[in-house]
C-alpha cells in the first residue's frame, strides 16, 4: 500500500508503561512498511527503527505526521510545543477520557487507512494568551483547551474587569474564569455549567468560577475579538493564569492579560468514521440506561 507520509514521529506519555508499549509496537508496524520513524526520547524503553530517539523539537521539525499515543492531555502538550510547525497528528488513546485522541491502540488498520490518505481532517483553533504590561509582552503561551484565571493562595475571591474589544463586559468577584475554546468546551468549561461547542465553530467561552453574582452566566463571543483582563490590585499576588493546566503565568501589578486567537492552527488526522456525536455519547454516557 502507498503511503502519503514517509517519515513518521512518535510521542507518547512518558511514565506510562501501556503507552510505551504501544508506542514500540506502531513503530515495529511502521519499521516493516519502510516507514522512517522518530521516537521521542523521553521514551526510554523505545527506540526508532535506526535505534536512535529525537527531541520533540527534532521530531516537530522533520517528520510529515506526528503520532501521539496517550490520553487528551499528552496531545495537548505536544500541539502546544509544535504549535508553530502545525505538523498533522494522530491521537492513539492510551488514557481515560479521549476527546482528541480516537484511535484504538489495537487497531492497525486504522493507521494504515490514514497513512494512505483515507482521513477526516480536523482543524482546532487555539488561544494565544499574553500578559502585558503597558505595549511590553511579559509572559505568553498558548492553550488548546482553555486559559484559565485562578486564585491560588487564598481562600478568598478575587476581583477583576473583562474588556472585549475595549469595551467593559463586567466586573467580576469570583473565583476565576476560564476562557475556553470550542476544544475546550468539554472540559473544565462544561464541568463549571459552559455549554458544548462544535469544533468546527470558531468562538471564546467565558465562564466564571464560583461567581459571587448567581446572574453571571457563561457568555460566548467570535473568535476575533481581543479580550483584557485587568486584576485589582490587592488581588493580584493571589492570582494566577494556567494555560490548558499545564504552564502557569505568573501575575504582577499593573499588568492586564490578554488573549486572541492564535494565528496556527492544531492540525489533527482521524480515521474516516470519526463522529464527534458518537465521543460525546459514549464520553458523557448519554442515553446509558444505568444513569436513568
Amino acid at each position: 500500500m502507498t503511503h502519503k507520509f514517509n517519515r513518521i514521529g512518535i510521542v507518547g506519555k512518558p511514565t506510562s508503561r501501556r503507552a510505551a508499549k504501544t508506542v514500540d509496537r506502531i513503530a515495529e508496524f511502521l519499521c516493516l512498511q519502510s516507514i522512517e520513524v522518530m521516537v521521542h526520547c523521553e521514551l526510554n524503553l523505545c527506540k526508532s527503527c535506526d535505534g536512535k530517539s529525537y527531541e520533540l523539537q527534532e521530531i516537530g521539525e522533520q517528520s510529515d505526521l506526528i503520532i501521539v499515543v496517550g490520553g487528551d492531555g499528552t496531545l495537548l502538550g505536544v500541539a502546544r510545543a509544535l504549535l508553530g510547525l502545525e505538523k498533522p497528528i494522530i491521537g492513539v488513546n492510551r488514557g481515560r477520557l479521549g476527546f482528541l485522541v480516537d484511535v484504538s491502540p489495537e487497531d492497525m488498520f486504522e493507521i494504515d487507512e490514514i497513512l494512505s490518505g483515507n482521513y477526516m481532517p480536523d482543524t482546532r483553533m487555539l488561544l494565544d494568551v499574553k500578559v502585558m504590561k503597558g505595549d511590553e509582552v511579559i509572559s505568553s503561551s498558548h492553550a488548546l483547551n482553555d486559559a484559565v484565571l485562578y486564585k491560588w493562595n487564598t481562600p478568598r475571591m478575587i476581583e477583576f474587569d473583562i474588556h472585549i474589544d475595549g469595551k467593559l463586559l463586567n466586573s467580576h468577584r469570583s473565583d476565576g474564569l476560564i476562557i475556553s475554546t470550542p476544544t475546550g468546551s468539554t472540559a473544565y468549561a462544561l464541568s463549571s455549567g459552559g455549554p458544548i461547542i462544535h469544533p468546527e465553530m470558531e468562538s471564546f467561552l467565558l465562564v466564571p468560577i464560583c461567581p459571587h453574582t448567581l446572574s453571571n452566566r457563561p457568555f460566548m463571543i467570535g473568535s476575533e475579538s481581543t479580550i483584557e483582563i485587568t486584576l485589582k490590585d490587592d488581588c493580584v499576588s493571589h492570582s494566577r493564569i494556567s494555560c490548558d493546566g499545564q504552564q502557569d503565568l505568573i501575575l504582577d501589578e499593573g499588568v492586564k492579560i490578554v488573549i486572541t486567537k492564535a494565528e496556527k492552527k492544531l492540525h489533527l488526522l482521524h480515521p474516516c468514521h470519526h463522529d464527534f456525536f458518537e465521543i460525546l455519547r459514549a464520553k458523557l454516557r448519554w442515553g446509558d440506561p444505568s444513569l436513568s
